[in-house]
């Protein structure tokens, strides 16, 4: 390419780039959207507090924690904990924070957690990525360091996240660190830790604090992890090895039940709900009996699958059912609510994945979620992490953001003066009002075409995906290097590389 077309395609994507509006996170003006009333509340309450005293839950190979609930009160019986009727309820409530602030290395990108705020993640976990130029293969390191890469460009994008892709060409028990350091380096948005096992959340800690200094660690939030819960009524001692850690640092946990409805969990939405409120108030009143005032979110991944071939759906009205009733029960216990977004069961990003992603993104708005996972780029039940869909994705969130906003009643958003200036029979487009708000006034999606047949046959005749697949390296081009303070970056690259020589090589695949 040369140097001139090089330095065109960088304006373009910079213009592209700042045009959306960009915000630390959405403000919802909107209110939710509620599916139960006080009585199935209550119902689904009961139904959880009926299942956490007659069954239990059970949080295996971790004796400390065990400990800790005896010392409470509960009833311990081996790995099995069970829990007088709004005991959970009431810890919670007691000194769980309903708001908080994670930080960001660079303090504009802050992000609030809770109340109106919501804060869209990138895709989470997958092994395997895909665009339109190499397909699907498995995840490298490279595939991981582009997304952070493309998802600092995103404007409606507003935290780096945490595993966007597996690199599974790095060492499975030492890939996280190199995955924390990427988000320190290429980023400088809020940042997720190491979900698995005590050892990794440590590692995290300690790179958060060569990062924001020991001091402001210990008095703020600056990572976040996701406790996953192996439904039905199973916590593991990966997952809450993890909890303990980040709990005793004060760094928040979202407490979050992941379940497939009729294998994980009834098949049946009121049954699903009872069985994600009784897991995730265990969990959470965990957090508060470790650290009392650390911050936790309530999680929902609740879905479902198909009856007929047991594969994973997305997009289904009884997804959408869950995740809105996740928030209501979630508002009632006082915490932030966390939950996915634009899941799809898509190999490739088409129109279905594109309808499932509209469905799960709008649920979690209305749902009044603070925290959406999986908010760009996932496919194939999370298997895949798509660069195409990431872009196509990213234009639903800033549209879906820009919905949020609700209706702005300024006296220049009246136009007034405009509706007068013009009269009747006339046009607005070349009116002074237009002229001055024609940028702003109406949201411009980046990945669809609006223009006639005949322009865009010219073009190529090019599908979303195709365009999709040509925004994606232009914003990568007119990616931005964020910068590190060198002396922060070694003593960083030194920690990974000690942390890394004191184990042999371990790898999964």
């Amino acid at each position: 390419m040369s140097r001139p077309e090089h330095q065109r395609r960088r304006r373009s994507a910079a213009r592209e780039r700042t045009e959306a509006p960009r915000a630390p996170y959405i403000q919802r003006r909107l209110g939710t959207f509620n599916v139960l009333g006080e009585e199935g509340l209550a119902l689904i309450e009961a139904n959880a507090d009926a299942i956490l005293r007659d069954i239990g839950m059970e949080f295996q190979g971790d004796p400390e924690i065990l400990a800790v609930f005896r010392d409470a009160g509960c009833e311990v019986r081996d790995a099995r904990v069970r829990f007088d009727p709004g005991f959970c309820r009431r810890t919670i409530r007691a000194t769980a924070p309903p708001s908080f602030v994670q930080h960001a290395r660079n303090p504009a990108n802050a992000v609030r957690i809770g109340g109106d705020a919501t804060v869209l993640c990138p895709s989470w976990g997958p092994p395997f990525v895909h665009d339109l130029d190499e397909g699907r293969r498995y995840a490298t390191y490279g595939d991981f360091v582009r997304l952070v890469r493309l998802h600092q460009t995103i404007p409606a994008l507003h935290h780096s996240g945490g595993v966007v892709c597996e690199p599974v060409d790095l060492p499975a028990n030492k890939r996280h660190l190199d995955m924390l350091y990427a988000h320190i380096r290429w980023s400088d948005r809020a940042f997720m830790g190491a979900f698995i096992g005590a050892e990794r959340a440590g590692h995290a800690l300690d790179m958060a604090r060569i990062l924001f200094g020991e001091g402001f660690v210990a008095e703020n939030a600056v990572l976040y992890c996701v406790s996953n819960t192996n439904a039905p009524l199973v916590l593991d001692s990966h997952m809450s090895g993890a909890l303990k850690t980040y709990a005793r640092a004060g760094q928040p946990v979202a407490c979050t039940p992941w379940v497939l409805t009729g294998a994980m969990s009834p098949c049946t939405v009121a049954g699903t709900l009872a069985q994600v409120l009784a897991e995730a108030m265990a969990c959470l009143a965990l957090v508060q009996l470790i650290a009392p005032g650390a911050p936790c979110l309530m999680g929902s991944f609740a879905s479902t699958m198909s009856m007929q071939s047991g594969a994973p759906t997305f997009g289904t009205p009884e997804a959408g059912l869950m995740v809105l009733a996740a928030g209501q029960l979630a508002r009632r216990l006082g915490v932030p609510l966390h939950t996915v977004g634009t899941l799809s069961a898509s190999k490739v990003p088409d129109g279905q994945s594109q309808q499932e992603a509209a469905w799960g993104l709008l649920m979690a708005m209305f749902a009044g979620a603070n925290v959406v996972n999986h908010a760009t780029g996932w496919l194939e039940g999370g298997l895949v992490t798509s660069f195409e869909k990431t872009v196509l994705d990213a234009d639903l969130c800033a549209k879906v953001g820009r919905f949020f906003e609700g209706i702005d009643l300024s006296e220049n958003a009246q136009a007034m003066a405009a509706i007068a200036a013009t009269g009747p029979g006339r046009h607005f487009l070349g009116s002074e009002h237009t002229q001055a708000n024609f940028l702003s006034a109406l949201f411009r999606p980046l990945t669809p075409d609006n223009n006639a047949y005949e322009q865009w046959a010219a073009a190529g005749g090019l599908d979303a995906a195709a365009r999709a697949n040509a925004l994606w390296k232009r914003q990568l081009e007119a990616y931005e290097d964020p910068g590190l303070d060198p002396a922060i970056d070694a003593a960083l690259q030194d920690y990974v590389a000690r942390r890394k020589a004191e184990k042999p090589d371990v790898n999964y695949y």
